[in-house]
């Protein structure tokens, strides 16, 4: 539910000098981190954001700042209600391993065999591919996609037959919005219940998650928030989809900090799953070639300065919101905004934040740009990004398979995301590596405001683009 450049919230690293705030705050911890989200906010231009961090499972600061809805000068408060966006899909992918754990489904069950009206090229997709975005299934938040029409399930599904393959299943990671659309009418089929009702059933109920539901905009919601968005520098309302669109299980949820800390204490235990079907949640999927990718069932599988983090962002109609669990410290961070993704990296901030409860947390500079000795090489990716924002990148210049992936939609998303954020002010070059049949360079992009975005450039020896890879 985001273009490329925004896509998971899950690339974006800072500029700020975190350490310089730190230090010029007063010894107080909770003083400490006011005054770095204010700042951060402020900085950031989010109208609101709502912040909590749980040690142990139990909640050792919650606090709202800014304002839930701004025409109406309603502050946020820890009962203040956002959308999810993708951190929704967790949830989606705990009720799947509910139905595995009841014997219902396998994760190695061919999808077919709960869809078998789906075409043959579906023969080799699994719950498992769904679960970890390696399916190949095309995202269906394309360009052409129409937002504003109303579907039905059936609708949907028939759209999602019809995407064509960025890859084959198992070979590779994409994110794909499809795949968890995918697995929600995969829970209505096997259990006769809207995906929504299950998770209200299973998980929101019994975790007392009071507030926690599918979005509705007809519905009274107390303490709902409104979401923006920045044009042009104004700030405007989030901009309306159908109602049937916001209630899919790619991240369509209401919820507030208090009900996800509620849902962190509770994946410390084994409430809902045991603990050998977290573990398997929590482990990076292996690729067709041995390979892993640091994604597992609905989480990001990383670590900060060697210590292991599950995390995941989301973004969705002017929110963005993220979630961040430092296994090791059994500490979560967990920060909504009411801001849309161009702007608005709470990831940035929640990263910040555990670092100022834990300095071994605390995010590394980022890296120094390394000798070019290949300039050309350099014009040549700097050429493809300002043909890229003019819309005018020659599909000659990628590999076959390269253009499968890229053209026509994620090339037309690339170039949305550069007239929104403008040209990159800098261009370095961070990394290259000697890859079988490819060289690899890793360059970092830095945009106004202090945003940057890594991207991996794949080259043939004949210099043709075998991989443009976002934060690879």
């Amino acid at each position: 539910m985001a273009k490329i450049l925004r896509r998971a919230l899950i690339t974006v690293i800072s500029v700020v000098c975190f350490s310089s705030v730190i230090q010029a705050q007063p010894e107080n911890i909770d003083s400490r981190v006011d005054a770095f989200v204010q700042a951060a906010i402020h900085r950031q231009r989010i109208p609101g954001l709502a912040l909590a961090v749980m040690r142990d499972g139990e909640i050792i600061k919650a606090r709202g700042y800014g304002l839930s809805n701004v025409e109406l000068n309603v502050p946020v408060t820890p009962e203040s209600i956002f959308q999810s966006g993708s951190v929704g899909k967790q949830f989606t992918a705990t009720a799947v391993m509910m139905l595995v754990e009841e014997g219902r489904v396998g994760l190695d069950d061919k999808i077919t065999t709960y869809f078998p009206e789906a075409p043959e090229t579906w023969n080799k997709i699994t719950l498992r591919r769904l679960l970890t975005h390696t399916s190949g299934i095309k995202d269906y938040t394309s360009k052409d996609f129409d937002y504003r029409r109303d579907y039905t399930e059936a609708d949907l599904l028939k759209i999602l037959q019809t995407l064509p393959f960025d890859f084959a299943p198992g070979d590779k990671w994409s994110y794909s919005n499809s795949g968890y659309m995918l697995l929600g009418f995969l829970i209505h089929r096997v259990t006769g219940k809207f995906y929504g009702d299950f998770l209200q059933e299973r998980i929101f109920g019994p975790l007392e998650m009071t507030t926690t539901r599918i979005i509705s905009e007809q519905d009274i919601v107390p303490h709902r928030s409104a979401g923006y968005r920045l044009v042009k520098g104004a700030l405007k309302n989030q901009e309306w989809v159908s109602p049937s669109l916001n209630t899919t299980a790619d991240g369509s949820l209401y919820f507030s900090v208090l009900n996800l800390a509620k849902w962190d204490a509770a994946l410390y235990t084994e409430k809902l799953l045991k603990r050998s079907s977290l573990d398997e949640m929590w482990t990076p999927v292996k690729l067709n070639d041995g390979k892993t990718h640091p994604y597992g069932f609905g989480w990001r599988i990383t670590e900060m300065n060697g210590h292991r983090l599950i995390e995941h962002s989301g973004s969705w109609q002017g929110f963005t919101t993220g979630i961040a669990r430092y296994a090791n410290d059994r500490l979560t961070v967990v920060a909504l905004t009411n801001l849309d993704s161009r702007h608005s990296r709470p990831m940035e901030i929640i990263h910040a934040v555990a670092g100022l409860y834990e300095p071994a947390l605390t995010p590394p500079p980022p890296p120094a740009p390394i000798e070019d000795k290949e300039p050309e090489v350099t014009a040549l990716f700097r050429d493809l990004i300002h043909r890229a924002g003019e819309g005018s990148v020659e599909a000659a210049s990628f590999t076959e398979e390269a253009r499968k992936v890229w053209f026509p939609d994620r090339i037309k998303e690339l170039q949305e995301d550069l007239e929104d954020f403008g040209q990159p002010r800098s261009i370095d070059l961070i990394e290259r590596k000697e890859e079988p049949g490819l060289r690899s360079y890793r360059y970092r992009l830095t945009f106004d405001e202090g945003r940057m975005v890594t991207f991996t450039l794949k080259l043939t020896g004949e210099k043709k683009i075998a991989g443009l890879d976002l934060g690879e």
